[in-house]
Order: structure tokens, then C-alpha cells, then sequence
């Protein structure tokens, strides 16, 4: 599948022909540089109210404060709304051009805000970028087209009001736009974590239904070992990451009776729903957005306990993928990044860690694994400029006393710290751990994927491609006891499309050699060797350009040398786009057949880098996308495939235009389950891909299926989900006929009838 940047010229001209008209600037672009000072010359007429920009104020929390942030300075694929990285984005284009762009494309997934409401919401942005009040509102029909810089200077006014809400910290919108929410000094990041981010204030917190688990078993380490054939009791069910069920009930000849046994509404209005529950002894936990965590019988569907941990809005994008069980304890980490240890019966806290200090921007978006007792969590929130940066790190299960943390951007004298040429320590950003780790019990290590660096581009971030930015791309192999690195392995060094390698690590054992699958946004499957981090090979699962090569003995991929040279402002053309040939839908390994079976998207991009702002509290993403489809696709977008382990060979696979957004699920008797932003969940035949039942549910289906036992009887549970990323905002520019609710939040929990 590599071509030569000829091939590459040619096939870009045929997928513009075909797809120019599904181009896309999304709203979530962020442009970073140009320095505006106070002082600047302001308009002789002024274009928006106080009043207009109060209502803007309100507006902008209820519906774009939980990507971009309270404080305007945006956060991964939303960019920041005030400032000089948005001046240098904006500061040439128009009110009426920034009007017509957010009105029609955000909030993702739902643009129905009234016209006087987004009016409204740029009169606030304006005002927050240090444009006067004048008599008169801003409408956006009667805009003359001037531009942003001439109202605006990117400095915030002063003074200013203070944000509404009541979040850890309070700070003047001032006092945020500098980076100084939660008690921080001005100038060090990216804002506060509580009133940085968008946070209604606080409804109820603690137990808000009380109930008791009857006859709870404690979970040890041998069941985590070895979980129970019904239990689902950590991401992606076993310590090895195989999304894979020994249940076998549900066959090939009896799924087409598989119905719905019940339903359970999730919160609709905090954010993105990507969940895979936790399931022990028939029970059922289950985290909603907003930091909801629930008890649920499996059988029944009543619920048992709730619990509200807040904070209640979304962060970011906002989803919690997945939580943790070990003896009595549900370990839960929130998306504010605090880890927190929940009574297994009955929903009380035993204990609350914060996973970084006061006054920094971590978030987290995926929960922990527990290994010998310690729970083990990685972080987000390191893409702003300052001295904070991400890091794994490990809590004793039964105090939540941190026992050591692995730093995953080596800085100077540290082991890697030469990788990221002339760019000083606090510029270096980036290496979030966004999915959750695996674990060898016998050689006890725990593999984990680390995010790329930030900028997206290297022209951006004041580096090249052949500086390795450690440990941006990576797989690590960490000791589970002391945290230490065992070794490391770089897929892409100096990565610099957005194409990232954070995703789930599978381990399998072929005869005897133990190995760590893995597969990023650029469709590669890697194949490693687990003990060593060896590579062993590679397999490219769907079309891509961005590579000219990866040398069969290294592994080392080569960059097409536009992409090497990129530069400021300069459209860069690659597939796959940054929705992913594979994204955070897991892969399954079903070990009867041998098989890795992998939800794949199928899409193409055009990136600018733009110029950053050098100075704490920058910084960000900074690139502009466009989306298209993918040459040779046929316009479908999904694409799930079956790979042999041994071989890496594909043996089967299977194409639609729906986007699949789930991990797939396997099981003992050869079937598999996928669902797809069309609303529909399917069995498969794990051998040959074929469809053997299918559902539609209330909207589009995403998250993590799983499969348990109780009182005899196998189940199979999946969640509905909105929100989210690149994989909801890449098809929804290229597929905009595929409709769904925007709402509908939910689980799902089916059964075969009973037997008579």
C-alpha cells in the first residue's frame, strides 16, 4: 500500500475531483502565532452590546465551554477561541465569516442554536479578544465584513466579569484567558481545572440512591488473573486486552433469536458516552457522563445504587471509557483527573486521589487497570506550554497513596531527552495516555500506548521529523512494582500529522514467543516482541500515503518528504485523516480462530500548520483539516477486518459507508458484535465476516460491547453513545446523509428466550 509521492500527486487530484465537495474546515481547527499587545488601535464604531456579549457568556457555557474551555484557550481538537494563537487564525477573516462557520457546524453533531443565540456567542468571543461595547448589537446579516483584527486586539478586557459557575477555584475571565484559573499564577498553563472548563454549578454529590450489592464476592488477584467465564472485570475484559468473552451460549445457530432483555437511559447532557461497563457476580457498573457511576442488576436492569462524583459537565470531549474492580472496591477515575475508590456494595467512598497538583489542566478520559494491588492510571491535558507534562502513575488499591509515576516526555538529562532538538523543556508537549494499559502477570510488566507530540506538526512545534520526541508514539514496557522502563519502542518518530499510537496493546502468545500487538491512526498493525520490544513486523490495514516506506527489518516508517517538509500555512495532503484508520475502538483477539478482528475507518485529510505563540499557557494543536474520502473506498467509511497472528495476513473483510464506533467483541463460539454510527449492532460470523443478526438502536452505537453470565444465562451489553472526536466529526462531514438522534445515551442488554 506505500506510494511514491508521483502516485500520490495523481491519486490526491482524483480524490479532489470526487470529493471536493465534502471538504470540511472544521470549527475545531486551531491557528497559533502572531503576538496582539494592549494598545492597539480599536474601532471607531464599536459591533456588539455588553448585554449581548452577557447572553453570549451564558450561551458559550451551556454549549461550547466543555471543548473549548472556560477560559477560551481550547483544548486537543478544539482550538482556543481568544487570544493570540485564535488572532492569528482569525485576525484576517471576518465576523460574518466566523458567524457562518460556527453557526453551521457547532456544537458537533447538534448546530441548533438560534441565530440570535450564536450573534450572541461571537459578541462574546469579540469582547473576550478586547473588543469595545458599543449601542448597537452585532448581527451577522448586517456585518460589513470586517476584519476581527480591525475590533480586536487578542487581549482580554479589563477588568472583566467573572465566569459563571462553581467550580474548584474561581477565576475573572481575565484571570482565565492568562492561564490562572484554580489558584494558579498568571502565565504558568493552561487554565484551572474547575473553572477553566466550563462547570454548571454542582448538583448533587456522593450517594443519591441508596441500596446494598446482596452476597458480594471480593475480586482477587488469581480472578483477575484468571477472570470468571461471566465476569468483565477490568478494559477490555483480561489483563492481556482481548475483548474477547469465553461465553458460549450465543452461537452461530442461535443469535438470530438474540432480543432486547432491557434498557437503561444514560445522562445525555455531560459530554460524550464511550463506555464499557464492569461486570462481576451479575453485576453491573456502569459510569454515565458526568461522572455518574451506577450499580445495575445484569438480569433486571434495576438499579441498585448511584453515586455522583462530578463534576457534572463535560470536560473536553469528555467520555470515561472504562473502570476498574479489585477486592471491594470499583476504582473510578473522573474526568477532572481525580482517582477515586468506591465501596463495591453500596456505592460510599472509601477514598479520593488527585491525579496532579492544584492549578494544572490534567483530565482523564479513560479509567485504571489493578495489578499486585496497585491501580495504575495514565493522564490528558499536557498540550500547553509550562512546566506540567503527563505521566503514568500507580496508587496503593487500598489508601490511594501514589507509589510512583513514569513522565512520558523525557526532558534534558533525562534518558530521551535529546530527541526533541532545540526546544526547551517546558515547550516540550504532549505523550497523554488516553486508553487504558494491558499486563503480563509473568513477566510483569504493563505495556501502554503514548499520544504524540504536541503541536500536530512539527513546523508548528520548532522540531523535524528526525527528532524522535520521546516518548511521543511509543509503546512502553513499564515494571509493575517500581514504574521503571523496561524498554521502549517508537513507531513513529517525531509524528507529525496527528496520527497518534495511543491505542489498546493486545498481548498474544504464539508457541513461544510472547507478543504486543498494537495499531494507530495510521492503519499499521505492529507486531512486537513483548519481552524485549523487538519488532517482529507489520501489517498496513487500510490504504495509506503518509509513510514511503516502513523497513521490513526496523520497523522504522519514512516520511513522504512533503510531510517532512511541511511548513506554516502549507496544505499537506495524507491519508489516513486524523479520524484514524483505527481509533480507540478496540480490537478483539479471538483465540480459537486465531484472529485479531479490528474496526478500521477509511478517510483523507489536508493539514496546515500554523504559527505558536512560544509563551506559557500556549500552544495547543495548532493545524487547520479538511476531510475527503478515501481513494479506492467507494465511499465507505467503515471497514472491519479479520487478521491471522502468525502470519498477519488478512483474511477477511468487510466494507459500509456507516463508520463502525464500537470495539469489537468476541466470543467462544465463534461469533463477534460491532456497532456503527447508522445505529445498528451486528453479530458476525468471526471466521468469514459475515452477518448472521442485526438491530437498530435509539441512535448511533458506540462504545465497548461485553458479554457476561448470570443466573445461567449468557448476556450481551452495549452502550449508544454521542460525541466524541475525530471519529464522530470526520464522517459526519463525509456521510452527512447518515442521520441519527442527537440524544439517546443508553445500555443495551440482550438475551437468547428462555428455554421452555
Amino acid at each position: 500500500m506505500n506510494v511514491g509521492r508521483d502516485t500520490f500527486a495523481r491519486i490526491s487530484r482524483s480524490s479532489l475531483r470526487c470529493g471536493r465537495r465534502r471538504f470540511f474546515a472544521t470549527a475545531v481547527l486551531t491557528a497559533l502565532g502572531l503576538t496582539f499587545v494592549a494598545g492597539q488601535q480599536q474601532p471607531a464604531t464599536a459591533v456588539y452590546t455588553a448585554d449581548q456579549a452577557a447572553a453570549g457568556r451564558d450561551a458559550y457555557q451551556a454549549s461550547c465551554a466543555a471543548c473549548h474551555l472556560n477560559d477560551l484557550r481550547g483544548r486537543n481538537e478544539a482550538p482556543a477561541l481568544a487570544g493570540p494563537n485564535f488572532m492569528t487564525a482569525w485576525g484576517k477573516r471576518s465576523t460574518r465569516e466566523l458567524f457562518e462557520l460556527i453557526s453551521s457546524t457547532m456544537p458537533p453533531g447538534r448546530a441548533n442554536l438560534t441565530a440570535e443565540q450564536y450573534n450572541s456567542i461571537i459578541a462574546y468571543l469579540l469582547q473576550s479578544n478586547g473588543a469595545v461595547a458599543g449601542t448597537q448589537p452585532f448581527i451577522a446579516s448586517g456585518a460589513t465584513g470586517a476584519t476581527i483584527a480591525a475590533v480586536a486586539t487578542g487581549q482580554a478586557p479589563v477588568p472583566a466579569a467573572a465566569q459563571p459557575g462553581g467550580g474548584r477555584g474561581q477565576a475573572t475571565a481575565a484571570g482565565q484567558a492568562a492561564g490562572t484559573g484554580r489558584g494558579q499564577a498568571a502565565g504558568q498553563g493552561g487554565g484551572g481545572t474547575g473553572a477553566g472548563r466550563g462547570q454548571a454549578p454542582a448538583g448533587p454529590r456522593g450517594v443519591t440512591f441508596a441500596g446494598e450489592v446482596k452476597n458480594y464476592v471480593n475480586v482477587t488477584d488469581e480472578m483477575l488473573r484468571n477472570p470468571p467465564a461471566g465476569d468483565w472485570l477490568m478494559a477490555r475484559r483480561n489483563y492481556q486486552g482481548w475483548s474477547y468473552s469465553p461465553l458460549s451460549d450465543v452461537t452461530r445457530a442461535n443469535v438470530k433469536s438474540l432480543r432486547l432483555a432491557w434498557s437503561w437511559a444514560m445522562n445525555d447532557s455531560a459530554g460524550a458516552n464511550e463506555n464499557m461497563p464492569v461486570v462481576h457476580n451479575g453485576i453491573i457498573y456502569l459510569v454515565s457522563p458526568g461522572n455518574i457511576v451506577q450499580a445495575l442488576d445484569g438480569p433486571t436492569g434495576d438499579l441498585i445504587w448511584e453515586h455522583r462524583l462530578g463534576p457534572d459537565n463535560q470536560i473536553g470531549i469528555g467520555p470515561m471509557r472504562n473502570s476498574a474492580i479489585f477486592e471491594d472496591k470499583l476504582l473510578v477515575a473522573t474526568t477532572d483527573a481525580r482517582l477515586v475508590a468506591l465501596d463495591a456494595h453500596n456505592g460510599r467512598k472509601l477514598w479520593e486521589t488527585p491525579l496532579g497538583e492544584a492549578g494544572t489542566n490534567y483530565s482523564t478520559t479513560s479509567g485504571p487497570i489493578v495489578a499486585k494491588g496497585k491501580v495504575i492510571q495514565g493522564l490528558q491535558g499536557c498540550d500547553r506550554y509550562g512546566p506540567i507534562r503527563c505521566y503514568i502513575s500507580a496508587y496503593d488499591a487500598n489508601s490511594g497513596k501514589q507509589l510512583w509515576k513514569f513522565f512520558t516526555i523525557a526532558q534534558s538529562g533525562e534518558p530521551g531527552g535529546d530527541t526533541w532538538g532545540k526546544i526547551t523543556d517546558d515547550f516540550r508537549k504532549g505523550g497523554e495516555t488516553w486508553i487504558a494499559g494491558s499486563y503480563d502477570p509473568e513477566l510483569n510488566l504493563t505495556y501502554w500506548g503514548v499520544a504524540q507530540a504536541k503541536p500536530w506538526m512539527t513546523s508548528s512545534r520548532g522540531n523535524t521529523v528526525f527528532d524522535g520526541s520521546l516518548y511521543s508514539s511509543s509503546t512502553l514496557a513499564l515494571n509493575v512494582d517500581s514504574g521503571k522502563l523496561a524498554w521502549h519502542y517508537q513507531h513513529v518518530p517525531g509524528e507529525s500529522l496527528d496520527l497518534d499510537e495511543v491505542f489498546e496493546r493486545v498481548l498474544v502468545d504464539i508457541g513461544d514467543q510472547k507478543v504486543v500487538f498494537s495499531i494507530g491512526k495510521v492503519g499499521v498493525l505492529w507486531k512486537l516482541d513483548r519481552r524485549t520490544g523487538k519488532f517482529l513486523g507489520y501489517k498496513e490495514t487500510v490504504f495509506q500515503n503518509i509513510f514511503d516506506r516502513i523497513d521490513p527489518k526496523t520497523g522504522v516508517p519514512t516520511y513522504r518528504a512533503d510531510v517532512i517538509e511541511n511548513q506554516i500555512d502549507k496544505w499537506v495532503q495524507g491519508c489516513p485523516s486524523t479520524e484514524g484508520g483505527h481509533n480507540w475502538q478496540a480490537m478483539s483477539y479471538n483465540q480459537p480462530a486465531g484472529l485479531l478482528i479490528i474496526p478500521l475507518s477509511q478517510s483523507c485529510m489536508e493539514l496546515s500548520a500554523r504559527k505558536v505563540e512560544f509563551t506559557p499557557g500556549s500552544g495547543g494543536t495548532a493545524a487547520l483539516r479538511r476531510f475527503f474520502e478515501m481513494p479506492g473506498s467507494n465511499g465507505n467509511v467503515g471497514r472491519l477486518a479479520a487478521f491471522d497472528v502468525a502470519t498477519m495476513k488478512e483474511v477477511w473483510s468487510r466494507e459500509q459507508r456507516a463508520a463502525f464506533l464500537t470495539a469489537v467483541l468476541s466470543t467462544a463460539s465463534g461469533l463477534g458484535f460491532v456497532g456503527d454510527l447508522d445505529r445498528r449492532f451486528r453479530a458476525f460470523d468471526v471466521r468469514t465476516g459475515d452477518t448472521l443478526w442485526e438491530t437498530r438502536l435509539g441512535t448511533s452505537v458506540q462504545g465497548y460491547p461485553v458479554s457476561f453470565a448470570a443466573g445461567g444465562r449468557q448476556y450481551i451489553a452495549v452502550t449508544t453513545g454521542l460525541g466524541g472526536g475525530s471519529p464522530r466529526q470526520v464522517p459526519r462531514t463525509i456521510t452527512p446523509e447518515i442521520s441519527h438522534p442527537n440524544n439517546g445515551n443508553a445500555l443495551y442488554v440482550f438475551e437468547l428466550p428462555e428455554k421452555r
